[in-house]
């Protein structure tokens, strides 16, 4: 459904860290779009998208997304949150792919349409067209820490290094240890570790006796130390 026009360098600072304070004064002004708003549950993304047609997609402002990516037996997802960019119609699913592309929106949705008219816009401001780029970029690292994680041989080990990962970006601290404020499924949290739902079930109950995790109102608690950080290295 439509919402309200927003700057978004006054939605998301981030985007503005290289604006002097005129500059950025005038940023907020210039750099101003329509959102949309996503409720919970199963979203068919394609009449939003159309509406960033020619520029650069759209951007979460709010909320939690999942994608999953597979065939009927097998899928791989990522959960995207705000600062991320969408473009959902580009490959997925379309053309001869044997892939199929789903979208299920975890907490409701409020996003920025960075239209043609938008980048048009923004053309006065290469800083901030510089941190989108990033964002770009930042989500394709992600999607590689995801791939890594998948690769560990145990299953309680990918779920550990996941949910360490996640509460990273989601996660708040709290008396008790980490909470990670996200409804996950079993269902989803086997596709981001490429794992079967029942093999998930029973690795969480493992991590769960072993004093790793617990569940605090029906959310996550990481009450365990955090495993060791994968590491980056750069190909020559």
């Amino acid at each position: 459904m439509p919402a309200d026009i927003v700057s978004i360098v006054d939605e998301d600072p981030d985007l503005a860290v290289g604006l002097d304070p005129a500059r950025l004064a005038s940023a907020s002004r210039d750099l101003r779009t329509a959102s949309l708003e996503v409720p919970s549950g199963r979203w068919e993304p394609d009449v939003h998208a159309s509406t960033a047609v020619g520029g650069i997609g759209l951007l979460v402002l709010d909320g939690v997304l999942a994608r999953r990516v597979g065939t009927q037996r097998r899928s791989g997802a990522e959960l995207l949150g705000p600062g991320d960019l969408l473009r959902p119609t580009s490959g997925d699913g379309h053309g001869d792919s044997i892939f199929q592309t789903s979208w299920r929106v975890i907490e409701p949705l409020r996003l920025a349409v960075l239209d043609q008219r938008f980048l048009m816009r923004m053309a006065g401001y290469p800083e901030v067209a510089g941190e989108l780029i990033a964002r770009a970029i930042e989500r394709a690292r992600h999607v590689l820490v995801n791939m890594a994680i998948a690769h560990h041989p145990r299953i309680d080990s990918r779920l550990l290094h996941l949910l360490w990962h996640l509460a990273d970006r989601w996660g708040r601290v709290t008396p008790r240890g980490v909470s990670l404020p996200l409804r996950l499924t079993h269902e989803l949290l086997a596709d981001l570790v490429a794992a079967q739902r029942p093999s998930v079930t029973l690795s969480l109950s493992q991590l769960e006796r072993r004093g790793e995790i617990s569940r605090d109102e029906g959310m996550l608690l990481l009450t365990g130390s955090s495993p060791s950080l994968i590491t980056e290295t750069a190909a020559a």
